[in-house]
């Protein structure tokens, strides 16, 4: 990937009126990766919103999965213009078939009464951790193949787990889970494409923890995973390009499916957004 390739996969190309087109997952195979359509669905709601007004929550539900040797068509409806408030919806569509839908709202920033949740204390700096390339190197051949093939795609963002989990570990994890992330290169000076990014990396590590509560993973024979709904309420401005401490917990798993909550914080503790995601969770013995 290029120096800055997350800024060239969230950038979209403008059709005709409404109608935009996000490129394929470069050097991609088989599915496409989830956050890269939500990062592109909402950079193409944003092309329809007046500069002044950024996006602050979104709602996304996946239909079917996407192919990442192809790109996404968007077609955005336009709800809604307020003084400070504007609504859109985004339909994603590859083969002629939608694969993601999604409702976004944006806002004029202003001040207002403020309140939010303290970071969690005793967290080891990003510095002292490693990354997952490194942690895997530290387990050679114990790790399954499949999860080491996963590991040498060069994603855009690099992320330093601050505790073992599954794979890295085979006991299961409950309770909050942490991770430090951020884009490898560094980004424009643009307040919605650092939203896009953290849209496109909050994708990252939600059902790993709604399975790692059972000691298993992706990777784990006989599991069939996918990312069922999305949503993400933004709070403040922030740099994704900086690091940002992505906590997550998962309260609940049944049903073959597994809920996940996550919160993103910035070194100096402020919380910048909060996530929910729904994922698939199925399993057969094998």
């Amino acid at each position: 990937m290029t120096t800055d390739a997350l800024t060239e996969i969230l950038t979209v190309e403008r059709i005709e009126d409404n109608f935009f087109r996000g490129i394929e997952t470069p050097q991609g195979e088989g599915r496409m990766f989830g956050g890269q359509v939500l990062g592109q669905a909402l950079m193409a709601a944003v092309r329809t919103v007046e500069p002044e007004k950024v996006n602050h929550s979104l709602h996304a539900y996946f239909m079917r999965p996407g192919d990442a040797t192809k790109p996404v068509l968007y077609r955005v409806e336009r709800d809604m213009d307020g003084n400070s408030f504007a609504t859109r919806r985004v339909i994603a569509i590859q083969n002629g078939q939608p694969i993601l839908n999604m409702a976004a709202s944006f806002q004029v920033q202003e001040e207002g009464m403020s309140y939010e949740s303290e970071m969690p204390a005793g967290i080891p700096a990003p510095e002292d951790c490693m990354t997952e390339k490194q942690m895997a190197e530290s387990l050679g051949d114990r790790l399954p193949e499949s999860f080491q093939r996963f590991l040498r795609w060069n994603r855009p963002v690099e992320i330093r787990p601050c505790q073992m989990m599954p794979p890295f570990s085979e006991a299961p994890v409950t309770g909050e889970s942490y991770r430090w992330i951020k884009t490898k290169a560094p980004m424009p000076d643009d307040p919605n494409l650092h939203r896009g990014a953290l849209v496109y990396s909050s994708d990252m590590g939600l059902i790993g923890v709604a399975l790692a509560v059972h000691g298993v993973t992706f990777h784990t024979p006989g599991m069939r995973v996918a990312s069922l709904d999305h949503a993400i309420w933004i709070h403040s401005d922030f740099r994704m390009d900086d690091w940002l401490l992505f906590c997550m917990e998962s309260p609940w798993t049944g049903g073959g499916r597994g809920l996940t909550r996550a919160r993103f914080f910035t070194r100096d503790g402020r919380l910048v957004a909060t996530v929910a995601q729904e994922g698939m969770t199925r399993r057969k013995l094998v």
